[in-house]
């Protein structure tokens, strides 16, 4: 690690040490703030009121891994009661608003009750209930007017409206309100002694509640590839929550069943009324047979055509089997058709094996049971409905058209094998045409029989799946609540606390250190400019303009004696003769800095003198309770005046000698300028060791510009807490333009603060913050 890096390294810690020392001199503050947000905390937690965790699982069967259900793998003619359960969908289903409405409905949650604790309303619920409100009627002004019930004795109470009006009825009376219309029965802690006298009653917009569980309630997987499903919840009561989970369940499975019946009922509803019409069919296609029989007294076909039969039979049951199919549309189609049936489901498509057919149907039905489920809670104008039945009539003509196009394709097939039928039918034109008749009767019954042979199996079918509808899920695990409330977490409010309580007065302090233009320590100057900084002087009230003497051990004497040092470090080798002190603007301290650097200086042996050149404010004499009758301007202007004439005596040490400024001229830029300014500090050099000259403000006048030329080096005052740090950019242009030369800073009306430092080993003990010694170029 080479000088620069340890340099940086050093200077790093010194910064890091001053931002600490900053925050820690407010210490107090940081204890107060914490102090409050700690019992703020306290306050927090006694009033907020606990959630805890509630949780349930359950496993979600198909039809293939359920032992419970009936083996049905052999009745796949009816397409709409197969179903394909997907978790993801699932989920949805159970977070639907529909189901928790229905939920909560069925847990009869119009109302919550409340009692007061020591500092807050508890909720209470189930066995704790004191009193029960059976609801049969709220308006909506009940749902923001709760009411308070007063248990008098064992028959009677007194009921408060929110408006405080009090009205005394008989436990069982029903009790109409303008609100609502509700009766109040004995609940099951009725019988408690200590059970409370006083429960306020809130009505609940089911509606709006439904929203608000299904918003917190979480389902999720157990797992990426399980279909078991964790349903959680957290809620102020623990048997209220584990009650709404295991109802949604119960809900949810019911309205699963109660699919499937629909489905299966609608079927049966249909096979029913098909097999009416056949049962007619069948029965007139038996009498034409017999009629006819009859009337040709034919008893038996003979054998002459069996060998040209047996090819025909052949064909016959072709086209018998495709007449079923053919059959079985126009009876969809018809129902299809019908204006009454518009709103049932479609049934199967029985026999006919199509995809596109059962992919319209299945859609069909599918939103058929989403309308039926939408108008359970909403009118038939709303425009989802409407949007539902516009889309139900697109599939309805669909459908109706696939099943054309199908039909006449069975008809061209039909048509074919009739044909091919027929070339056998001319070879038997020898036999009997009564043998052709009742040929043709035989198969037209033949047809009939077979179609109600296969409907009247499909009608056992759904009767059976009727019969066997069981629930797609499995409760693994009934709602359970940890002991333990999961919010407020105390630990995690009480850290919260804390650090708000180290934030804010942090974040204070920033801001107001921000906020504030002005200087506040020595920092400050070294990051606004790169002048080499001499020193700090202490602030301190004093009567006395002089603080440095032979005697004086003070924090402030011993800061002029360190930068007195500093500056004879500065310019070892090197004349310092002439010193010039300015600052941004008057009040920073000139006059009195120069006097005391003075005297430091008279202290090593010098003899010095300080010029007050500040021509428009003079301040200088004043603080010695010197005369200010003559001075600078009398010299300057008067060719009689010489320099022995203007020196004065501090009187207050020796060897310190001042010059004041004299009268106010009119001209002050313009006096300085003046070639005897020159020559006056020539002889002052000739008879002083050390010139200081008190300047005024460079910051708003130029006239300390104009003694540059007979300067060696040059001191800028700025004073904490006064001097604005836009006006540290003027020394700093000072100081890299090289305006005065060797400009350096001092710091005047710095904080003292405790440690090791310049007090150490006097009376007056005080530690200001470390200076830099200044590194001047000469």
């Amino acid at each position: 690690m080479d000088n620069r890096d340890i340099s940086s390294f050093e200077s790093d810690q010194v910064d890091l040490k001053g931002i600490l020392s900053r925050y820690l001199k407010y210490w107090y503050v940081f204890a107060i703030t914490i102090a409050l947000c700690v019992a703020g905390a306290y306050v927090y937690l006694l009033y907020a009121t606990p959630q805890y965790y509630i949780s349930s699982t359950m496993m979600l069967k198909s039809e293939k891994s359920d032992p419970s259900s009936f083996d049905l793998t052999g009745f796949t003619g009816l397409d709409v009661l197969q179903t394909n359960k997907h978790v993801e969908d699932e989920i949805q289903v159970l977070k639907a608003n529909s189901i928790m409405e229905r939920t909560l409905e069925e847990l009869s949650l119009y109302t919550t009750y409340f009692v007061e604790d020591e500092v807050k309303l508890v909720e209470i619920y189930g066995e704790d209930l004191p009193v029960r409100v059976m609801v049969s009627k709220l308006e909506e002004s009940a749902y923001s007017n709760p009411v308070t019930i007063h248990v008098k004795n064992p028959s009677s109470y007194e009921l408060e409206d929110a408006d405080g009006s009090l009205t005394t009825h008989k436990f069982g009376q029903e009790v109409k309100r303008p609100y609502g219309t509700f009766t109040v029965i004995m609940g099951a802690a009725a019988s408690n002694p200590d059970a409370p006298k006083d429960i306020q009653v809130k009505f609940n917009n089911l509606v709006n509640l439904a929203i608000v569980y299904s918003g917190s309630l979480e389902i999720g997987p157990v797992n990426k590839e399980a279909s078991v499903l964790r349903i959680s919840l957290v809620d102020p009561v623990p048997e209220k929550g584990k009650d709404i989970i295991n109802k949604l369940i119960e809900v949810y499975n019911k309205e699963d069943e109660e699919e499937k019946n629909l489905i299966a009922s609608n079927a049966i509803e249909f096979i029913d009324e098909r097999l009416k019409l056949l049962t007619a069919e069948l029965t007139d296609v038996e009498k034409n047979v017999e009629k006819y029989k009859q009337k040709n007294e034919v008893t038996d076909i003979g054998t002459q055509a069996q060998m040209y039969l047996e090819k025909a039979n052949d064909y016959n049951r072709q086209i018998s089997n495709w007449d079923i199919q053919i059959d079985v549309l126009q009876s969809i189609e018809k129902y299809l058709s019908n204006k009454q049936t518009q709103d049932e489901l479609v049934p199967s498509t029985l026999n006919i094996q199509d995809a596109t057919l059962l992919g319209l149907i299945a859609k069909f039905n599918e939103l058929q049971l989403e309308r039926q489920r939408m108008l359970r809670t909403t009118q038939p104008g709303n425009p989802i409905v409407q949007g539902m039945n516009d889309q139900l009539a697109n599939l309805r003509v669909n459908i109706l058209e696939n099943l054309r196009n199908i039909k006449n394709s069975l008809v061209i097939t039909r048509n074919q094998l009739q044909s091919n039928y027929a070339q056998f039918e001319s070879r038997v034109q020898k036999v009997p045409s009564i043998e052709r008749d009742l040929l043709e009767i035989n198969r037209q019954q033949g047809t009939k029989e077979q179609l109600y042979l296969y409907l009247l199996q499909k009608r056992e079918e759904s009767a059976l799946s009727l019969v066997a509808t069981v629930s797609n899920s499995r409760v693994i695990d009934a709602a359970t609540a940890d002991k333990h409330p999961v919010l407020p977490k105390t630990n995690l409010v009480y850290v919260l606390a804390v650090l708000l309580g180290l934030g804010l007065p942090f974040a204070g302090i920033y801001l107001k250190d921000a906020l504030n233009d002005k200087i506040q320590e020595l920092r400050d100057v070294e990051y606004a400019t790169s002048t080499p900084v001499l020193g700090e002087i202490t602030y301190k009230k004093t009567r006395s303009a002089l603080v440095v003497t032979q005697d004086s051990r003070t924090t402030v004497a011993e800061q002029f004696r360190q930068i007195r040092a500093n500056l004879q470090f500065a310019f070892i080798g090197k004349e310092n003769k002439v010193i010039l002190v300015t600052s941004s603007m008057s009040g920073e301290g000139k006059s009195f800095f120069s006097l005391n650097l003075g005297a430091s200086l008279v202290l090593t042996g010098k003899r010095v003198v300080v010029l007050g050149f500040d021509l428009r404010k003079p301040t200088l004499t004043q603080k010695l309770d010197l005369p200010n009758d003559e001075g600078i301007t009398n010299y300057l202007v008067s060719d009689s005046v010489t320099m022995g004439d203007i020196i004065k005596p501090s009187g207050v040490m020796q060897d310190l000698f001042v010059i004041g400024s004299g009268p106010t001229p009119l001209n002050p830029a313009e006096l300085m300028l003046l070639p005897k300014v020159g020559k006056l500090i020539g002889e002052l050099k000739e008879a002083f060791d050390h010139i200081i000259i008190d300047t005024s403000p460079v910051g708003q006048v130029a006239d300390a510009l104009a003694l540059a030329p007979y300067i060696n080096s040059s001191i800028y005052l700025v004073k904490n807490n006064y001097t604005y740090k836009k006006q540290i950019k003027i020394v700093d242009d000072i100081y890299k333009n090289q305006k005065f030369k060797h400009a350096m800073i001092v710091v005047n009306g710095a904080k003292i603060e405790a440690g090791y430092g310049y007090g150490y080993g006097y009376k007056e003990t005080a530690s200001p913050k470390r200076t830099r010694s200044p590194k001047v170029e000469v």
